[in-house]
């Protein structure tokens, strides 16, 4: 049996971004037997590293979801340095914030813009937990907002992100695949 890798990635607009920006690298995924796999959330590391135990597994995550990782590592104390060694990589925060900052807060109000969504955040803005935020934090919880927004601007941003500045753990993953 042929050897493929898989890659762990916590929910669907993780695993879009990764396929996006491997594309825009000139990856074949497929092609050179790469699995991206999305788990529904980090508690799934422990099951799919069972799952895919005869298989090779790297991984993408949360920063706040890094004791998932290593309980399902059989550890709890390794440095995001040394998780990137074994071919897991953290975002701060998580993919929309790592993307946000890659893209730059232009970036990501064009995009929104462009998918007819400007209205709306510019409405979001407006709610009183939200009015006087950080425009960071505001879109970062605007794209998660609403059902499948985040799946599709977590493929929009990473077709939007100049491939110079592809974020540090997105980097790194893309590097191993």
């Amino acid at each position: 049996m042929v050897e493929s890798t898989v890659v762990l990635v916590e929910g669907e607009s993780d695993r879009t971004a990764v396929a996006t920006l491997a594309q825009r690298l000139g990856k074949d995924i497929s092609k050179a037997g790469i699995e991206i796999v999305a788990m529904g959330g980090a508690a799934g590391f422990a099951d799919h590293f069972e799952e895919f135990s005869n298989r090779t597994i790297l991984g993408l995550c949360d920063e706040g979801e890094v004791p998932d990782l290593l309980r399902a590592l059989g550890t709890r104390d390794l440095s995001p340095a040394q998780l990137a060694e074994l071919g897991f990589f953290i975002c701060v925060r998580d993919l929309e914030d790592e993307m946000i900052r890659a893209n730059g807060v232009g970036r990501v109000l064009e995009v929104i813009a462009s998918e007819g969504e400007a209205r709306v955040f510019e409405k979001f803005q407006l709610q009183p937990e939200w009015r006087g935020r950080p425009i960071h934090d505001q879109l970062r919880r605007f794209l998660g907002t609403r059902s499948g927004r985040k799946v599709r601007f977590g493929g929009l941003l990473a077709e939007a992100v100049d491939l110079d500045r592809v974020p540090t753990p997105l980097r790194g993953l893309l590097d191993l695949i």
